[in-house]
C-alpha cells in the first residue's frame, strides 16, 4: 500500500467519531498506561513479599471476586444513577484503594484490599461501553470499539515493559502510580464528558424486559458458547497469572516478564485491525477451532522456554490466537442474542471471563506449588484442545443462516485483567 492509500486508511479509521468519543478513548488509554497492580500483582507477591504461588493465586482470586461481583453491581448503577456518576465513582475508588494495597503489610490486609480493587476497578466497564454505544452512531460502533480496544492495548504494551523497569526500582511507586493516573481520568470525566443515558422515552424498557436471566440460562446453545469462553479464559489469564510466577521462579526479573508480556500488547496493536479484516469473511468455526488450538498449545510450549526471547516467542502464538478469537467469539455472541436481550446475554458472556479471573490463580498456584508449572502448561494444551473439539462440533449444528457474517457482526471487547478480554 501507498504512502497515500496508508493516510487514507487512517483517516476513515479515526473521522466521524464524536469529540466525546475522542475523551472517553483518551481517558480509557491513561488508565492502561498507568496499569500495574493486575500486571505485577504476582510478582510482587512472591518475589518482593515472599509469599508462595498459592498466596499469590488467592490474592488474584479475590480480585477476581470483586470484578464477579462489580459486573452484577455496576449495570444497574449504570442504568440508574448514570454512566459519568458511576464512572467518577469507579475510578476514584480504584485511585484510593490501588493507593492504600501498596501500603499494606499483612497478608490479610493484601488480600482484603485487593478484592476492594478488583470491584472498583471493574465497575467502570459497564459505564464505558454503555456511554461508547449512547454517543456513537450505530452504524460507527464496530469501528468505535475497536479503536478503544487499540487504546487498551498500545497503553497495556507500553504499561507492562515500563512497569517492569519500575518493579525493580520500587513497587511502591508502581501503585502509586497507578493510583494518580486512574485519578487523571476520574478529572478528565468529570470535566470532559456530559451524561448521556438515554431518557427513559428512548431505553426500550419494555422490549428488553421481554428477555430475562432465566431465558439466558435456558438457551442450552448459548450456555455452551459461555461454557466455551470460561474454558479459553481460563488458558488465556496464565499470561498474567502464571507466567510471571514461573519466570520469577526460574530467575528471570520483573523487567524480563515486562519485554515478554509486552509482545502480546505491540502485536495486537499492530495486527489486530488488519487481521480482523482478513478473517472476516473465513469459516467461523474454523476460526474458532484453530484460534483454541494456538491459545492451547502456544501456551504448552511455555514449558520449554529458558531464555527471553523463547518466553517472548510462546506470547507470540498465543497472542495471534487471542487476535483470532476475540471477534470470532465477540460475533458468535452477538449472532446468537436475540435484540433485546443482547445485554443480558454479552452480561453472561463477560461473567465467564470473571468467573474464570476467579478460578484461574487458584488453579495456577496449586499446580505450580503442587506439581510444577510444566504441569500447568501441559493442562493448557489440553484445556485448548478441548475447547477446540468442543466450537467444532457446536459450529457443525448451527444453521447456515446463523453461520453468515458472524465476524463481520464483530464488536470487539476489552481484555480482562489484567489483559485480558472480552
Amino acid at each position: 500500500m501507498s504512502v497515500a492509500g496508508v493516510r487514507r486508511a487512517a483517516r476513515e479509521s479515526v473521522s466521524g467519531l464524536p469529540r466525546e468519543f475522542w475523551w472517553l478513548w483518551t481517558s480509557t488509554l491513561v488508565n492502561r498506561l498507568g496499569g500495574f497492580v493486575a500486571t505485577f500483582m504476582a510478582l510482587y507477591l512472591t518475589l518482593d513479599r515472599g509469599y508462595s504461588a498459592s498466596y499469590a493465586g488467592l490474592v488474584a482470586a479475590l480480585h477476581g471476586l470483586g470484578g464477579v461481583i462489580a459486573s452484577l453491581g455496576a449495570g444497574v448503577m449504570t442504568d440508574r444513577l448514570g454512566r459519568r456518576p458511576t464512572m467518577l465513582i469507579a475510578q476514584t475508588a480504584t485511585a484510593f484503594s490501588v493507593a492504600l494495597l501498596g501500603f499494606m503489610q499483612h497478608p490479610v490486609a493484601i488480600a482484603a484490599v485487593a478484592f476492594l480493587v478488583g470491584m472498583a476497578s471493574n465497575a467502570s466497564r459497564p459505564a464505558v461501553q454503555a456511554m461508547m454505544a449512547d454517543i456513537v452512531r450505530p452504524e460507527d460502533r464496530i469501528r468505535a470499539f475497536s479503536l478503544n480496544y487499540w487504546a487498551i492495548n498500545l497503553g497495556f504494551a507500553v504499561s507492562a515493559a515500563g512497569a517492569g523497569f519500575i518493579a525493580e526500582y520500587s513497587y511502591l511507586a508502581g501503585f502509586l502510580i497507578e493510583a494518580v493516573m486512574t485519578l487523571v481520568c476520574a478529572v478528565l470525566v468529570y470535566v470532559r464528558l456530559p451524561e448521556s443515558r438515554p431518557g427513559e422515552e428512548t431505553s426500550g424498557a419494555a422490549d428488553s424486559a421481554a428477555v430475562s436471566l432465566g431465558t439466558v440460562l435456558r438457551d442450552g446453545r448459548y450456555m455452551v458458547v459461555v461454557g466455551l469462553s470460561f474454558l479459553i479464559a481460563l488458558v488465556f489469564q496464565q499470561g498474567y497469572l502464571a507466567l510471571p510466577v514461573a519466570m520469577g521462579e526460574a530467575g528471570f526479573t520483573p523487567a524480563d516478564f515486562g519485554t515478554a508480556i509486552a509482545v502480546n500488547g505491540v502485536l495486537i496493536v499492530v495486527l489486530q485491525i488488519p487481521v480482523t479484516r482478513f478473517i472476516e469473511h473465513r469459516d467461523p468455526g474454523r476460526l474458532l477451532v484453530i484460534s483454541s488450538l494456538l491459545a492451547g498449545y502456544g501456551f504448552g510450549l511455555t514449558a520449554f522456554a529458558g531464555s527471553v526471547g523463547v518466553f517472548a516467542l510462546t506470547v507470540c502464538v498465543w497472542t495471534l490466537a487471542e487476535i483470532v478469537n476475540a471477534p470470532t467469539q465477540t460475533g458468535l455472541v452477538v449472532r446468537l442474542s436475540p435484540v433485546h436481550g443482547r445485554g443480558r446475554y454479552q452480561g453472561m458472556y463477560t461473567m465467564s471471563w470473571a468467573v474464570a479471573s476467579l478460578v484461574a490463580p487458584l488453579m495456577s498456584g496449586f499446580v505450580i506449588d503442587h506439581w510444577g508449572a510444566e504441569w500447568l502448561w501441559g493442562m493448557c494444551a489440553v484445556v485448548g484442545t478441548v475447547a477446540g473439539l468442543g466450537y467444532g462440533l457446536l459450529m457443525r449444528r448451527l444453521p447456515e443462516e446463523e453461520k453468515k457474517e458472524t465476524v463481520g457482526e464483530a464488536v470487539v471487547g476489552e481484555k480482562a485483567p489484567a489483559a485480558v478480554q472480552p
